[in-house]
């Protein structure tokens, strides 16, 4: 499985902001959306629960990259009827390279999106504002993956290897400002892990749920640097809409953020059915690596400040410690992002 790069620089965003910068027709009607990796039309929730189809809320939510256990508690909330309990008809599109998720919200073309906390940022500072409603994961699960053998164990270890990641990812900046980085050979990240398999002195850029998991697979021994052990500690698949859908339907938003929460508390706790749905999804996902990523996800969602009742929960005090960190990286411009007007946590209690 590969991975390609996730984080897009400021170039890249400002031109595709530039490219979908007309927005589609009000509204939850969006243009059909794209096959997803395992050449089908996602699916939707209609006609789930014996519901009448006529009366639920269409809905589209586009994802940030192909179906993974990183949407488990969306997809949850698909599979055992939370969002038409709600009365809304959900449909999941699928992400995939190049898909900005933050972008088709921001522009109206679905209604909701999940992204991470820097991208969404990132794009705000371009004048592509959603609200962020919800984060599942509390940790990043972003991670420097070295071998076992090498003796790193701490970020302050990293010296005299090879190191795949991509450089202009804000994790990455942010690596760079604050460690020494001693006789680090920096490439280019593929998304491969040839290298890593063939190469003790190599090591590169992963997610904790994902590439450990495949490395292990085929011999290999890992061993996760987790980059919040840094300070750099993005919310991770964080829910956003438009400002003008809170605006417009807030009951409708607050159904949607309490069915996602309930998807996800039911995710961590029973993941198997929902992974199937996931798998049919995304042939490249097998139940083996769905499980242990659902497994891994547990201790990134639930935490001391943050147990499961209190799924999702989100504070202005780390959005500014992100917001401050970008700038320091000159991810964005200092003053470009006010995230008292992108953060919005009313929807997460229920009325």
């Amino acid at each position: 499985m590969k991975h390609p790069q996730r984080y897009y620089s400021l170039i890249v965003l400002s031109l595709a902001f530039a490219a979908i910068g007309c927005p589609a027709a009000p509204g939850p009607v969006a243009p059909p959306p794209a096959p997803n990796s395992a050449g089908t039309t996602p699916q939707s929730s209609a006609g789930t629960n014996g519901s009448d189809e006529s009366e639920a809320v269409p809905i589209q939510l586009i994802l940030n990259w192909f179906p993974e256990a990183e949407h488990g508690g969306f997809y949850a909330a698909l599979v055992h009827g939370y969002y038409k309990e709600a009365g809304l008809d959900v449909e999941i599109v699928p992400g995939g390279p190049g898909v900005k998720a933050s972008l088709q919200v921001a522009t109206k073309r679905r209604t909701f999106g999940i992204d991470n906390a820097d991208k969404i940022l990132m794009a705000a500072s371009q004048e592509a504002t959603t609200v962020a409603l919800m984060s599942p994961m509390q940790i990043s699960p972003r991670c420097i993956m070295v071998h076992e053998a090498s003796g790193i164990k701490k970020f302050e270890d990293l010296k005299d290897i090879t190191l795949a990641m991509g450089t202009t990812q804000t994790f990455s900046l942010f690596m760079q400002k604050k460690l020494p980085l001693t006789n680090i050979r920096v490439v280019p990240y593929k998304g491969a892990l040839a290298r890593f398999l063939t190469e003790d002195d190599f090591a590169q850029q992963a997610y904790v749920f994902s590439e450990p998991f495949i490395a292990k697979q085929k011999g290999a021994k890992p061993y996760n640097l987790m980059v919040s052990d840094l300070g750099f500690d993005p919310y991770t698949s964080v829910l956003v809409t438009h400002p003008e859908t809170i605006q417009e339907d807030p009951s409708m938003v607050r159904g949607f953020v309490q069915a996602s929460v309930k998807g996800w508390q039911k995710y961590l706790e029973s993941p198997k059915e929902t992974n199937e749905h996931i798998e049919k999804q995304n042939t490249e996902m097998d139940q083996d690596i769905l499980a242990f990523g659902a497994d891994a996800l547990k201790p990134l969602c639930v935490t001391d400040e943050v147990p499961t009742e209190n799924m999702g929960a989100m504070t202005l005090k780390r959005w500014q410690t992100l917001a401050d960190q970008l700038v320091e990286v000159e991810a964005i411009d200092k003053g470009s992002v006010d995230v008292s007007k992108i953060v919005d946590t009313q929807f997460l209690k229920a009325k």
